[in-house]
């Protein structure tokens, strides 16, 4: 082995145990965090037990103090939409808890960075590279799902959510997480409509013509047999719960009450370079792009 061979790889050895020592820090954080979430027992909303670890915002403190306060199958879970699992809903949810599951992600290189991460191996995780669409997602899930009752589904695939949760009967998740649209307010229950190739930056530059508002996913939730139970505070993730497992500290609210809108600026221009939209402007951008309304069943302006 060359001199600089020998360099390059103890420097990758130390660069790895950084990155675990650091791993073990925010775990144990995450843990006395977790503690102190566990014991709220009455909350105004869900901003209240926030607290971040891997997911992107204070998702994970909300999945704590849901999985503590409903009455779950077991310890399973689907995420898809996970890119390389580095922030994600669910990676907490399996290092500090020990839950099973399942994450999918349309890109190969995702997928391989997960299957060789330290974590791997320690865990009980599926990985599967797949482009997820409302035709193929139930039979990926029953091929390879953790069961039928999972504890907790999160769908985020940045444009055709609607679509998929609508197709999805292979599982009966109790605790359900739905990325949705704030940029399409909160009026009209409107989706992108569907593509099977949809992809975010293709569909309109700016990367705000996505998904769905929350009044789309919320009416669907409904049909399916779920109750809405708020936001988190950065207005980008909805949460429900399966009707039969709401009980008297995790309730139902209303849409008005949950809604929140989200301020975070993640516009882009032609070369994929953030403008910082804001307010309506980010509405402006993708003022007439076409839309799906679920209410009257046709393709409207947006």
């Amino acid at each position: 082995m060359g001199f600089l061979s020998f360099l390059r790889d103890k420097w990758t050895a130390f660069d790895a145990s950084r990155v675990s020592a650091q791993e073990r820090q925010l775990l144990m954080m995450g843990r006395l965090l977790s503690e102190t979430v566990k014991a709220k027992q009455s909350i105004a909303s869900l901003e209240e037990v926030e607290f971040r670890v891997f997911s992107q915002f204070g998702d994970d403190g909300i999945i704590q103090w849901l999985v503590n306060h409903v009455e779950l199958p077991g310890r399973t879970f689907v995420e898809f939409g996970v890119e390389d699992y580095r922030e994600s809903n669910t990676r907490f949810l399996m290092m500090n808890d020990n839950w099973s599951g399942l994450v999918m992600d349309g890109a190969e290189s995702n997928v391989a960075r997960i299957v060789g991460a330290e974590y791997f191996w320690r865990y009980d995780l599926t990985a599967k590279a797949a482009f997820i669409d409302k035709d193929n997602i139930n039979d990926l899930l029953l091929k390879h799902a953790p069961g039928r009752e999972l504890g907790l589904l999160h769908v985020d695939v940045d444009g055709n959510d609607y679509w998929i949760w609508n197709a999805i009967d292979a599982v009966s998740p109790v605790l359900v997480i739905l990325e949705y649209n704030s940029v399409f307010g909160i009026d009209r229950a409107i989706t992108v409509p569907y593509d099977k190739t949809f992809h975010r930056t293709a569909a309109h530059s700016s990367n705000l013509y996505f998904g769905a508002s929350l009044r789309a996913l919320h009416q669907l939730s409904e049909r399916k047999g779920y109750a809405f139970i708020g936001c988190n505070s950065a207005g980008n993730n909805a949460y429900f719960v399966r009707r039969d497992r709401l009980n008297g500290t995790v309730r139902e609210t209303s849409l008005e009450r949950g809604y929140v809108l989200s301020k975070f600026r993640e516009s882009r221009d032609g070369q994929g370079r953030l403008t910082y939209l804001a307010g309506r402007d980010r509405l402006e951008a993708v003022r007439g792009m076409p839309v799906f309304d679920v209410d009257s069943g046709r393709i409207e302006p947006l």
